[in-house]
Protein backbone atom coordinates (compact mmCIF):
# COMPACT_ATOMS: atom_id res chain seq x y z
CA UNK A 1 0.00 0.00 0.00
CA UNK A 2 1.59 3.49 -1.44
CA UNK A 3 -1.01 5.82 -1.97
CA UNK A 4 -4.56 6.31 -1.24
CA UNK A 5 -7.30 8.94 -1.80
CA UNK A 6 -7.98 11.94 0.82
CA UNK A 7 -10.57 13.67 -1.26
CA UNK A 8 -12.52 14.31 -3.75
CA UNK A 9 -14.99 16.52 -6.17
CA UNK A 10 -17.40 15.20 -8.54
CA UNK A 11 -19.59 17.60 -10.63
CA UNK A 12 -22.99 16.76 -12.24
CA UNK A 13 -22.59 14.79 -15.56
CA UNK A 14 -24.86 15.80 -17.88
CA UNK A 15 -24.73 18.39 -21.57
CA UNK A 16 -23.72 22.11 -19.69
CA UNK A 17 -23.90 23.96 -22.78
CA UNK A 18 -22.66 27.08 -20.66
CA UNK A 19 -19.71 25.60 -19.86
CA UNK A 20 -16.16 25.01 -21.24
CA UNK A 21 -13.64 22.11 -20.30
CA UNK A 22 -11.43 25.30 -18.34
CA UNK A 23 -14.53 26.12 -15.85
CA UNK A 24 -14.82 21.86 -15.78
CA UNK A 25 -11.24 21.12 -14.66
CA UNK A 26 -11.13 24.42 -12.33
CA UNK A 27 -14.56 23.90 -10.53
CA UNK A 28 -13.65 20.13 -10.03
CA UNK A 29 -10.21 20.65 -8.85
CA UNK A 30 -11.40 23.16 -6.22
CA UNK A 31 -13.72 21.36 -4.98
CA UNK A 32 -11.31 18.40 -4.52
CA UNK A 33 -8.24 20.31 -2.59
CA UNK A 34 -10.52 21.96 -0.71
CA UNK A 35 -12.31 18.42 0.37
CA UNK A 36 -9.17 16.87 1.16
CA UNK A 37 -8.37 20.28 3.28
CA UNK A 38 -4.43 20.52 0.97
CA UNK A 39 -3.91 23.63 0.25
CA UNK A 40 -2.37 24.55 -3.88
CA UNK A 41 1.05 25.06 -2.48
CA UNK A 42 1.14 21.38 -1.18
CA UNK A 43 0.15 19.75 -4.59
CA UNK A 44 3.25 17.88 -5.86
CA UNK A 45 2.26 17.07 -9.18
CA UNK A 46 -1.44 16.98 -11.73
CA UNK A 47 -2.43 14.83 -13.87
CA UNK A 48 -4.98 15.37 -16.21
CA UNK A 49 -6.76 13.09 -18.28
CA UNK A 50 -9.09 13.87 -21.03
CA UNK A 51 -9.93 11.54 -24.80
CA UNK A 52 -7.22 12.86 -27.18
CA UNK A 53 -9.96 12.79 -29.92
CA UNK A 54 -11.02 17.06 -31.11
CA UNK A 55 -14.25 17.15 -28.70
CA UNK A 56 -13.18 20.42 -28.39
CA UNK A 57 -10.84 23.28 -29.59
CA UNK A 58 -8.86 23.73 -26.70
CA UNK A 59 -6.53 21.15 -26.47
CA UNK A 60 -3.00 20.94 -23.92
CA UNK A 61 -5.84 21.12 -20.89
CA UNK A 62 -3.10 20.22 -18.39
CA UNK A 63 -2.16 23.82 -17.41
CA UNK A 64 -5.76 24.85 -17.19
CA UNK A 65 -5.71 23.23 -13.36
CA UNK A 66 -3.33 26.11 -12.37
CA UNK A 67 -6.09 28.60 -12.98
CA UNK A 68 -7.25 26.88 -9.08
CA UNK A 69 -4.96 29.40 -7.45
CA UNK A 70 -1.46 31.40 -8.57
CA UNK A 71 -0.18 29.06 -5.72
CA UNK A 72 -0.48 26.18 -8.21
CA UNK A 73 1.85 28.06 -10.93
CA UNK A 74 4.90 26.03 -11.70
CA UNK A 75 3.38 22.57 -10.39
CA UNK A 76 4.36 19.82 -12.70
CA UNK A 77 0.95 18.75 -14.74
CA UNK A 78 0.88 16.49 -17.42
CA UNK A 79 -2.31 15.49 -19.56
CA UNK A 80 -2.78 11.85 -19.65
CA UNK A 81 -5.41 9.49 -22.39
CA UNK A 82 -5.67 6.48 -22.71
CA UNK A 83 -9.11 5.82 -24.63
CA UNK A 84 -12.14 5.27 -22.85
CA UNK A 85 -10.16 4.54 -19.59
CA UNK A 86 -8.07 7.69 -19.47
CA UNK A 87 -9.49 8.90 -16.05
CA UNK A 88 -8.01 5.65 -14.67
CA UNK A 89 -4.76 6.17 -16.23
CA UNK A 90 -4.93 9.64 -14.86
CA UNK A 91 -4.99 7.85 -11.39
CA UNK A 92 -2.72 5.57 -11.62
CA UNK A 93 0.04 7.97 -13.41
CA UNK A 94 -0.74 9.76 -9.75
CA UNK A 95 0.02 6.13 -8.03
CA UNK A 96 3.51 5.62 -9.86
CA UNK A 97 4.70 9.52 -8.97
CA UNK A 98 3.81 8.60 -5.44
CA UNK A 99 4.89 4.82 -5.45
CA UNK A 100 8.37 6.51 -7.02
CA UNK A 101 8.45 9.14 -4.33
CA UNK A 102 8.99 11.97 -6.15
CA UNK A 103 5.43 13.63 -4.81
CA UNK A 104 3.80 13.01 -2.04
CA UNK A 105 0.31 14.68 -2.54
CA UNK A 106 -1.02 14.17 -6.15
CA UNK A 107 -4.12 16.29 -7.74
CA UNK A 108 -5.91 14.10 -10.40
CA UNK A 109 -8.83 15.64 -12.56
CA UNK A 110 -10.57 13.83 -15.24
CA UNK A 111 -12.64 15.87 -17.64
CA UNK A 112 -14.74 15.58 -21.45
CA UNK A 113 -17.02 18.27 -22.75
CA UNK A 114 -18.71 15.86 -25.69
CA UNK A 115 -21.68 17.60 -27.13
CA UNK A 116 -20.14 20.55 -29.07
CA UNK A 117 -19.68 18.36 -31.75
CA UNK A 118 -23.04 17.01 -34.04
CA UNK A 119 -23.72 13.51 -33.42
CA UNK A 120 -22.05 12.18 -36.89
CA UNK A 121 -18.80 14.27 -35.79
CA UNK A 122 -18.93 12.20 -31.64
CA UNK A 123 -19.01 8.85 -34.12
CA UNK A 124 -15.91 9.51 -35.88
CA UNK A 125 -13.61 11.11 -32.54
CA UNK A 126 -14.87 7.78 -30.28
CA UNK A 127 -14.32 5.14 -33.26
CA UNK A 128 -10.86 6.57 -33.03
CA UNK A 129 -10.40 4.16 -30.20
CA UNK A 130 -10.81 1.20 -32.66
CA UNK A 131 -9.00 -0.30 -35.13
CA UNK A 132 -9.17 1.77 -38.02
CA UNK A 133 -8.12 -1.01 -40.49
CA UNK A 134 -10.61 -3.41 -39.38
CA UNK A 135 -13.42 -1.95 -36.97
CA UNK A 136 -13.09 1.97 -38.61
CA UNK A 137 -14.56 3.39 -41.81
CA UNK A 138 -17.34 6.65 -42.43
CA UNK A 139 -19.96 4.00 -41.28
CA UNK A 140 -18.67 2.66 -38.11
CA UNK A 141 -19.28 3.65 -34.43
CA UNK A 142 -18.66 2.44 -31.48
CA UNK A 143 -22.30 1.48 -31.35
CA UNK A 144 -21.44 -1.03 -34.30
CA UNK A 145 -18.40 -2.17 -32.84
CA UNK A 146 -20.83 -3.27 -29.27
CA UNK A 147 -23.79 -4.84 -31.63
CA UNK A 148 -21.12 -7.02 -33.34
CA UNK A 149 -19.80 -8.07 -29.72
CA UNK A 150 -23.73 -8.67 -28.70
CA UNK A 151 -23.99 -10.34 -31.73
CA UNK A 152 -21.30 -13.01 -31.11
CA UNK A 153 -22.34 -13.53 -27.63
CA UNK A 154 -26.05 -14.25 -28.66
CA UNK A 155 -24.76 -16.86 -31.51
CA UNK A 156 -22.54 -18.74 -28.83
CA UNK A 157 -24.67 -17.92 -26.05
CA UNK A 158 -28.66 -17.64 -27.49
CA UNK A 159 -30.62 -14.82 -27.27
CA UNK A 160 -29.49 -12.43 -23.92
CA UNK A 161 -32.28 -9.72 -25.02
CA UNK A 162 -33.88 -10.10 -21.37
CA UNK A 163 -30.60 -9.66 -19.54
CA UNK A 164 -29.96 -6.56 -21.47
CA UNK A 165 -32.87 -5.08 -20.53
CA UNK A 166 -32.20 -6.15 -17.26
CA UNK A 167 -28.59 -4.14 -16.95
CA UNK A 168 -30.48 -1.24 -18.12
CA UNK A 169 -33.03 -1.33 -16.04
CA UNK A 170 -31.49 -1.89 -12.80
CA UNK A 171 -29.15 0.53 -13.74
CA UNK A 172 -31.47 3.89 -14.36
CA UNK A 173 -33.07 2.79 -11.09
CA UNK A 174 -29.99 3.26 -9.18
CA UNK A 175 -28.67 6.11 -10.80
CA UNK A 176 -32.22 7.88 -9.56
CA UNK A 177 -30.27 7.87 -6.29
CA UNK A 178 -27.09 9.86 -7.87
CA UNK A 179 -27.46 13.72 -7.63
CA UNK A 180 -24.65 13.69 -10.04
CA UNK A 181 -25.92 11.51 -12.89
CA UNK A 182 -27.12 12.59 -16.32
CA UNK A 183 -30.52 10.83 -16.05
CA UNK A 184 -31.92 10.17 -13.01
CA UNK A 185 -35.11 8.35 -14.28
CA UNK A 186 -36.12 4.67 -13.92
CA UNK A 187 -37.50 3.88 -17.14
CA UNK A 188 -38.26 0.29 -15.88
CA UNK A 189 -37.91 -3.19 -17.11
CA UNK A 190 -40.56 -3.10 -20.22
CA UNK A 191 -39.48 0.13 -21.99
CA UNK A 192 -35.54 -1.32 -22.05
CA UNK A 193 -36.87 -4.69 -23.14
CA UNK A 194 -39.39 -3.43 -26.13
CA UNK A 195 -38.01 -2.09 -29.27
CA UNK A 196 -40.14 1.64 -29.50
CA UNK A 197 -40.18 4.62 -31.13
CA UNK A 198 -38.66 6.03 -28.42
CA UNK A 199 -36.15 3.59 -27.68
CA UNK A 200 -35.39 2.17 -31.14
CA UNK A 201 -32.83 -0.38 -32.04
CA UNK A 202 -29.08 1.31 -32.31
CA UNK A 203 -27.02 -1.48 -33.92
CA UNK A 204 -27.21 -5.50 -34.08
CA UNK A 205 -29.68 -6.20 -30.69
CA UNK A 206 -28.59 -3.24 -29.21
CA UNK A 207 -31.62 -0.39 -28.47
CA UNK A 208 -30.78 2.92 -27.37
CA UNK A 209 -31.31 2.03 -23.70
CA UNK A 210 -28.23 -0.26 -23.63
CA UNK A 211 -25.90 2.80 -24.86
CA UNK A 212 -24.60 4.61 -22.53
CA UNK A 213 -24.87 8.50 -22.67
CA UNK A 214 -23.18 11.44 -24.01
CA UNK A 215 -22.10 13.71 -21.38
CA UNK A 216 -20.32 16.64 -20.64
CA UNK A 217 -18.40 16.69 -17.12
CA UNK A 218 -15.57 16.32 -14.35
CA UNK A 219 -14.57 14.79 -11.52
CA UNK A 220 -10.95 15.37 -9.10
CA UNK A 221 -9.58 13.72 -6.55
CA UNK A 222 -6.51 14.00 -4.12
CA UNK A 223 -3.83 11.39 -3.58
CA UNK A 224 -1.75 11.28 -0.84
CA UNK A 225 1.21 8.62 0.34
CA UNK A 226 -0.13 6.62 3.31
CA UNK A 227 2.04 8.43 5.88
CA UNK A 228 0.45 11.91 4.95
CA UNK A 229 -3.10 9.71 4.74
CA UNK A 230 -2.99 8.98 8.73
CA UNK A 231 -2.69 12.24 8.79
CA UNK A 232 -6.23 13.65 6.78
CA UNK A 233 -9.88 13.28 8.03
CA UNK A 234 -10.21 10.42 5.74
CA UNK A 235 -8.75 7.85 3.68
CA UNK A 236 -9.14 5.28 1.27
CA UNK A 237 -6.00 2.90 0.34
CA UNK A 238 -5.45 0.80 -3.07
CA UNK A 239 -5.27 -2.64 -1.84
CA UNK A 240 -4.72 -2.93 -6.07
CA UNK A 241 -3.89 -1.65 -8.75
CA UNK A 242 -3.57 -3.44 -11.82
CA UNK A 243 -3.43 -2.33 -15.47
CA UNK A 244 -3.44 -5.01 -18.08
CA UNK A 245 -3.81 -4.09 -21.90
CA UNK A 246 -4.74 -6.53 -24.87
CA UNK A 247 -4.42 -6.59 -28.82
CA UNK A 248 -5.90 -3.60 -30.13
CA UNK A 249 -7.84 -5.52 -33.33
CA UNK A 250 -10.64 -7.16 -32.48
CA UNK A 251 -9.68 -9.96 -35.16
CA UNK A 252 -6.38 -10.99 -33.08
CA UNK A 253 -8.48 -12.10 -29.63
CA UNK A 254 -12.17 -13.90 -29.22
CA UNK A 255 -13.60 -10.79 -28.26
CA UNK A 256 -16.51 -12.08 -25.99
CA UNK A 257 -14.34 -13.63 -23.48
CA UNK A 258 -12.68 -10.65 -22.59
CA UNK A 259 -9.48 -12.16 -21.64
CA UNK A 260 -7.91 -8.67 -20.60
CA UNK A 261 -10.60 -7.84 -18.20
CA UNK A 262 -10.43 -11.61 -16.78
CA UNK A 263 -6.73 -11.31 -16.57
CA UNK A 264 -6.50 -7.86 -14.93
CA UNK A 265 -9.15 -8.49 -12.30
CA UNK A 266 -7.69 -11.88 -11.35
CA UNK A 267 -4.51 -9.83 -10.93
CA UNK A 268 -5.96 -7.29 -8.60
CA UNK A 269 -7.52 -10.05 -6.35
CA UNK A 270 -3.94 -11.47 -5.58
CA UNK A 271 -2.26 -8.33 -5.09
CA UNK A 272 -4.87 -7.41 -2.60
CA UNK A 273 -5.00 -11.14 -1.29
CA UNK A 274 -8.92 -11.13 -1.00
CA UNK A 275 -11.46 -13.70 -2.46
CA UNK A 276 -14.31 -12.75 -4.68
CA UNK A 277 -16.96 -12.64 -2.37
CA UNK A 278 -14.96 -9.96 0.31
CA UNK A 279 -16.11 -7.43 -2.12
CA UNK A 280 -18.88 -5.04 -1.26
CA UNK A 281 -19.33 -3.92 -4.61
CA UNK A 282 -18.32 -2.86 -7.93
CA UNK A 283 -18.48 0.20 -9.95
CA UNK A 284 -17.86 -1.46 -13.89
CA UNK A 285 -17.29 0.04 -17.32
CA UNK A 286 -21.33 -0.49 -19.09
CA UNK A 287 -20.47 1.72 -21.77
CA UNK A 288 -22.98 -0.84 -23.50
CA UNK A 289 -25.35 -3.57 -21.82
CA UNK A 290 -23.52 -6.16 -23.13
CA UNK A 291 -20.13 -5.01 -21.75
CA UNK A 292 -21.42 -5.17 -18.12
CA UNK A 293 -23.10 -8.87 -18.79
CA UNK A 294 -19.49 -9.94 -20.22
CA UNK A 295 -18.14 -8.48 -17.23
CA UNK A 296 -19.85 -10.41 -14.90
CA UNK A 297 -18.02 -12.99 -16.17
CA UNK A 298 -14.44 -11.94 -16.52
CA UNK A 299 -14.77 -10.45 -12.75
CA UNK A 300 -15.69 -14.27 -12.02
CA UNK A 301 -19.27 -13.75 -10.75
CA UNK A 302 -20.26 -16.69 -13.04
CA UNK A 303 -18.96 -18.63 -15.78
CA UNK A 304 -18.53 -17.81 -19.44
CA UNK A 305 -21.76 -17.97 -21.14
CA UNK A 306 -23.72 -17.54 -18.21
CA UNK A 307 -23.60 -14.04 -17.09
CA UNK A 308 -27.72 -13.66 -17.10
CA UNK A 309 -27.78 -15.61 -14.41
CA UNK A 310 -26.09 -13.04 -12.10
CA UNK A 311 -29.31 -11.07 -13.05
CA UNK A 312 -32.01 -13.46 -12.80
CA UNK A 313 -31.24 -14.36 -9.25
CA UNK A 314 -30.33 -10.94 -7.94
CA UNK A 315 -27.04 -10.94 -7.36
CA UNK A 316 -26.09 -7.21 -8.85
CA UNK A 317 -29.14 -5.53 -7.43
CA UNK A 318 -28.06 -2.86 -4.59
CA UNK A 319 -29.04 -5.18 -2.38
CA UNK A 320 -27.92 -8.36 -3.71
CA UNK A 321 -24.63 -10.60 -3.28
CA UNK A 322 -22.77 -8.20 -5.38
CA UNK A 323 -24.03 -5.09 -6.10
CA UNK A 324 -22.98 -3.54 -9.32
CA UNK A 325 -22.99 0.42 -10.60
CA UNK A 326 -24.90 1.50 -7.05
CA UNK A 327 -24.43 4.58 -8.75
CA UNK A 328 -26.14 4.24 -12.15
CA UNK A 329 -22.77 3.27 -13.94
CA UNK A 330 -22.12 4.73 -17.37
CA UNK A 331 -25.92 4.20 -18.27
CA UNK A 332 -27.49 6.52 -15.77
CA UNK A 333 -24.42 8.68 -14.85
CA UNK A 334 -22.84 8.99 -18.11
CA UNK A 335 -20.47 8.61 -20.27
CA UNK A 336 -17.82 12.25 -20.31
CA UNK A 337 -14.61 9.81 -21.23
CA UNK A 338 -11.90 11.65 -19.20
CA UNK A 339 -13.59 11.83 -16.18
CA UNK A 340 -15.52 8.40 -15.80
CA UNK A 341 -12.65 6.35 -14.31
CA UNK A 342 -11.78 9.15 -12.07
CA UNK A 343 -15.97 9.16 -11.29
CA UNK A 344 -15.86 5.39 -10.90
CA UNK A 345 -12.85 5.75 -7.99
CA UNK A 346 -14.82 8.83 -6.31
CA UNK A 347 -17.80 6.55 -6.45
CA UNK A 348 -15.90 3.44 -4.56
CA UNK A 349 -14.40 6.16 -1.92
CA UNK A 350 -17.80 7.61 -0.80
CA UNK A 351 -19.14 4.26 -0.73
CA UNK A 352 -16.44 2.31 1.46
CA UNK A 353 -16.24 5.73 3.91
CA UNK A 354 -19.96 5.82 4.23
CA UNK A 355 -20.44 9.22 1.80
CA UNK A 356 -22.72 7.62 -0.78
CA UNK A 357 -25.94 9.22 0.53
CA UNK A 358 -28.87 7.45 -1.06
CA UNK A 359 -26.81 5.25 -3.51
CA UNK A 360 -24.94 3.95 -0.07
CA UNK A 361 -24.49 -0.19 -0.25
CA UNK A 362 -24.63 -1.29 3.07
CA UNK A 363 -21.90 -2.17 5.20
CA UNK A 364 -19.19 -1.65 2.26
CA UNK A 365 -15.87 -2.18 2.84
CA UNK A 366 -14.50 -3.18 -0.31
CA UNK A 367 -15.41 -1.49 -3.85
CA UNK A 368 -13.96 -2.82 -6.99
CA UNK A 369 -13.36 -1.10 -9.93
CA UNK A 370 -13.31 -1.79 -13.28
CA UNK A 371 -12.48 0.84 -16.23
CA UNK A 372 -12.06 -0.29 -19.84
CA UNK A 373 -10.37 1.55 -22.58
CA UNK A 374 -11.78 0.62 -26.05
CA UNK A 375 -13.31 -2.89 -26.75
CA UNK A 376 -11.63 -4.50 -23.83
CA UNK A 377 -7.88 -3.12 -24.73
CA UNK A 378 -6.79 -0.87 -21.92
CA UNK A 379 -8.18 -2.64 -18.45
CA UNK A 380 -7.94 -1.06 -15.41
CA UNK A 381 -8.51 -2.78 -11.92
CA UNK A 382 -8.68 -0.68 -8.18
CA UNK A 383 -10.07 -2.84 -5.03
CA UNK A 384 -10.50 0.35 -2.04
CA UNK A 385 -11.11 0.41 1.60
CA UNK A 386 -10.78 2.48 4.05
CA UNK A 387 -7.18 2.93 5.65
CA UNK A 388 -8.66 3.27 8.96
Amino acid sequence: MTACIVGWNHLKFGKHEDRDTESLIVEAAAGALADAGVGPADVDAIYVGTFNGGFVMQDFPSSLTLHVSDELRFTPATRVENACATGSAAVYQGLNAIAARRARIVLVVGVEKMTEVSGQELGVILTKASYIPEEGGANMSFADIFGRIAERYFQAYGDQSDALARIAAKNHKNGCSNPYAHLQKDLGYEFCRTESEKNPRVAGPLKRTDCSLVSDGAAALVLSDVETGLTMDKAVVFRAAQQVNDYLPMSKRNIIDFDGPALAWKRARAQAKVEFDDLSLVETHDCFTIAELIEYEAMGLTPRGQGARALEEGWTEKDGRLPVNPSGGLKAKGHPIGATGVSMHVMGAMQVTGNAGDMQVRNARLAGVFNMGGAAVANYVSILEPLR
